[in-house]
């Protein structure tokens, strides 16, 4: 394991532990952030913990044109209850992103020195968000870092019933029209393999984040 410095720099992917654990310590400046995403490693710690920065082996990846809608799920776009925007409220879906209960999970990896962060990367125009709204209420969202032909996703939330879904899938039809290569999906969860997105080795994960 790496124990970083002042120094803006990370060691090779290939040296992670079997768990993805590849650094510690360093900071969550913008140019740090940035030089993570690129390099396919991303921060994921608690709140009393030093950071982490973790690139698994294998990597959870979403190709925009391989999104899996449900039938059940076209039959809720179709009614047209929710509607999308982006950038609209980026702090609000950060900070919904952090309270949101979720089942088998106490606190939040959310902190508020990554919220901070997070946030200086949105007003440099590198993170992004989806809202997903029901009339003026926001019901869902997601946000995540942007790297021009790659979308990192960080974390989203829904307070209603396929909202989150609803985003996702509105971010991937969007990426698909603009040629972006993937969403960086990071781990594996069941939800995520159900709206199409699988997992590769993280050697053609590099491959395809680079060229």
């Amino acid at each position: 394991m790496y124990f970083l410095d002042k120094e803006l720099y990370f060691p090779p992917v290939e040296q992670a532990n079997s768990e993805g654990l590849l650094a510690v310590g360093g900071d969550l400046s913008p140019e740090r952030l940035l030089l993570a995403y690129k390099s396919g490693i991303f921060p994921w710690f608690n709140e009393d913990s030093l950071i982490l920065w973790w690139s698994p082996d294998p990597r959870m990846v979403l190709y925009p044109t391989e999104i899996r809608i449900s039938k059940s799920m076209r039959k809720i776009i179709k009614k047209g209850n929710f509607s999308i925007s982006v950038n609209s409220c980026f702090e609000r879906v950060v900070e919904q992103c952090s309270s949101i209960e979720r089942e088998g999970q106490q606190g939040t990896w959310i902190t508020k020195e990554m919220k901070s962060a997070y946030i200086k990367l949105y007003e440099k125009g590198i993170a992004k968000s989806y809202e997903v709204w029901e009339g003026d209420s926001l019901v869902g969202g997601l946000y995540g870092v942007d790297l021009g032909h790659v979308f990192c996703g960080e974390s989203m939330f829904s307070k209603k019933s396929n909202a989150s879904k609803f985003g996702f899938i509105q971010l991937a039809k969007d990426l698909e029209e603009r040629g972006y290569r993937f969403i960086d999906c990071q781990l594996y969860t069941d939800h995520l393999a159900s709206l199409g997105a699988r997992e590769i080795p993280r050697e053609s994960f590099m491959e395809q984040l680079k060229t």
